[in-house]
């Protein structure tokens, strides 16, 4: 019997109607449940064929679990090596070269290091910044976000160089970034499942958390909205084709028709039901489930030997020979 596991924390819709949902298909020599783990051993093999995971982004243990049991032949969703790596800038500047349309944005210094760190540690750090080409790269009307956050955790609106340099201070530590302020007329957020399914979702990022996704998008009815959605659609699927994630949410600011994209590092994708709205989850707790049992049916215990392997990209002696014989 092979299993699906589900590794969460809090959050207990989601999670529940997953397990729920695949255990009530009946898959042939397939059962889902809560994973329970503990102090793992270097030689014990996974438990599970697939893991869908939930939480390892809060919990650096479980980050350690996942990638263990990846390596045991384990389907991690998401793949805990990818989203290791990631951040918003890296980000960026891989949609940039997928054509996929950025606001400006610009990598900042952190305002303040760890203790112990001298201006030796910081000798190739030009000083002092040139601000004057950052705000004429970005403008003074737009977003200070963490390089690595989440959620929308200490991002700040500034309208401004004093706003700009007031939120700045406090960001202390944390390295940032600087985004222009797209002004939209149209906002979408999209879930993507299995690099292949896509949910278009009108939201609202101004509005209270439980209150951001809006009615349904119905059929595309005009010319524009039909090339919109479609351009949607297509540049989701690029960048989660590109990051390697099985589930994300995407989201999109359109100005003058062109959907810019705002933010697409979400390994663990927003899936309550009290926010995302009851049509949605039955959306997402469908097309996860499938993605889950089909990884299952597949699933291959034999150890991953190499890191190109686990990040799913051929070696490079494989990509030379592929292309030797075009």
């Amino acid at each position: 019997m092979k299993k699906i596991g589900v590794l969460f924390g809090a959050e207990r819709g989601f999670p529940s109607a997953l397990v729920e949902r695949i255990n009530a298909l009946h898959p042939a020599g397939i059962a889902a449940e809560f994973v329970e783990t503990g102090a793992v051993r270097l030689d014990a093999a996974s438990r599970y064929a697939v893991i869908v995971d939930r939480i390892s982004h809060e919990i650096p243990y479980y980050r350690a679990f996942l990638k263990h049991a990846a390596l045991s032949g384990a389907v991690i969703i998401n793949n805990p090596f990818w989203s290791s790596a990631d951040d918003k800038f890296v980000n960026y500047t891989l949609a940039r070269r997928l054509g996929v349309a950025v606001p400006p944005t610009v990598l900042l210094p952190q305002k303040e290091y760890a203790s112990g760190t001298t201006e030796h540690s910081l000798r190739n750090l030009e000083f002092p910044l040139d601000w004057d080409g950052v705000f004429a790269a970005v403008g003074v009307h737009g977003f200070l976000k963490p390089v690595d956050g989440g959620g929308w955790r200490e991002v700040h609106e500034v309208r401004g160089r004093e706003e700009f340099f007031h939120a700045y201070d406090q960001s202390r530590q944390a390295c940032m970034i600087y985004q222009k302020a797209v002004e939209y007329t149209e906002y979408y957020r999209c879930y993507v499942v299995g690099q292949k399914k896509v949910r278009i979702m009108p939201y609202d990022p101004r509005r209270p958390q439980n209150e951001r996704y809006l009615p349904e998008v119905g059929r595309a009815s005009t010319f524009h909205a039909r090339q919109l959605f479609a351009r949607i659609e297509e540049d989701a699927l690029k960048l989660c084709r590109a990051l390697g994630y099985e589930t994300n949410s995407i989201e999109f600011a359109v100005e003058n028709g062109v959907p810019y994209t705002i933010d697409f590092m979400n390994p663990v994708p927003d899936a309550d039901p009290r926010s995302v709205g009851a049509k949605n989850f039955e959306w997402i707790v469908e097309q996860t489930a499938a993605l889950a049992i089909a990884k299952a049916k597949t699933a291959s215990r034999a150890p991953v030997p190499r890191w190109t392997a686990i990040l799913n990209a051929p070696p490079a002696a494989a990509r030379g020979r592929k292309a030797a014989r075009r």
